[in-house]
């Protein structure tokens, strides 16, 4: 109708390293703006400044051991300014409900901000299994048929990316597993306590051309516009 005020799309923040690639960013960027949300960079040098309507804590340099008890590792490139940056928005956000989508390095955060351990070098921990490392769709995940995220991606199981050379371990308070690969390695976890708080150990921003895994960004998106709504309504309220 005239003179009603254009809908603001939906604030979704996603946290990178100072140093992230262009090419990398624009993957973040499309995917977020595609499924309707508008994307900040947040990053130790560009730290959040606005109020989040959602959360994808992104992929990246590894975890610092210390921060889930591992064993300090001298060949790996780690980031502690964007460790203290991403614990302390999933300290901020959670309580508040927003939405979050952790990915590759992102849901081990999530997993360690709960109380979870990670497996600090799968190569050197399972010698037998050979970690497949690929841009491309190539392996092969086994999704439990009773999750939100076989939901979302209308999946039982799907071919994905594979970076990482960490994994989630045990489990932190209140998360569940809700994918393996077929090495029984955790692929993805999920809250049983937020809305939604989901990690995936892939990089579905990357899958610009998979309808299911674009389809993880756009519930974002739209779980975040849910929650901004409700908060202006229960505003409105009082």
């Amino acid at each position: 109708m005239a003179g009603e005020k254009p809908t603001r799309r939906p604030l979704i923040g996603i946290t990178t390293s100072d140093h992230k690639s262009r090419m990398a960013w624009w993957c973040d960027w499309i995917s977020v703006w595609r499924a309707g949300g508008l994307p900040l960079r947040v990053s130790p040098a560009r730290p959040l400044r606005r109020e989040l309507d959602g959360l994808i804590i992104g992929g990246g340099d590894d975890i610092g051991a210390h921060r889930y008890g591992g064993e300090m590792q001298l060949d790996v490139r780690i980031d502690p300014a964007r460790d203290e940056l991403e614990l302390d928005l999933l300290a901020s956000c959670l309580p508040r409900g927003l939405p979050i989508l952790g990915i590759c390095r992102g849901a081990q955060m999530i997993n360690i901000h709960l109380g979870g351990s990670l497996i600090g070098d799968i190569q050197s921990t399972y010698r037998h299994i050979r970690n497949r490392r690929t841009v491309l769709p190539r392996k092969r995940v086994e999704i439990d048929p009773y999750s939100r995220l076989a939901e979302i991606l209308n999946r039982r199981y799907c071919q994905v990316n594979s970076l990482h050379h960490q994994a989630v371990d045990r489990p932190g308070e209140g998360l569940k597993v809700v994918a393996r690969d077929r090495n029984e390695l955790v692929q993805a976890i999920e809250s049983e306590h937020h809305a939604f708080l989901i990690g995936v150990q892939w990089h579905p921003e990357m899958m610009l051309f998979s309808r299911s895994q674009q389809r993880l960004i756009r519930a974002l998106v739209q779980a975040a516009e849910s929650t901004r709504e409700n908060a202006t309504a229960s505003a409105a309220r009082r």
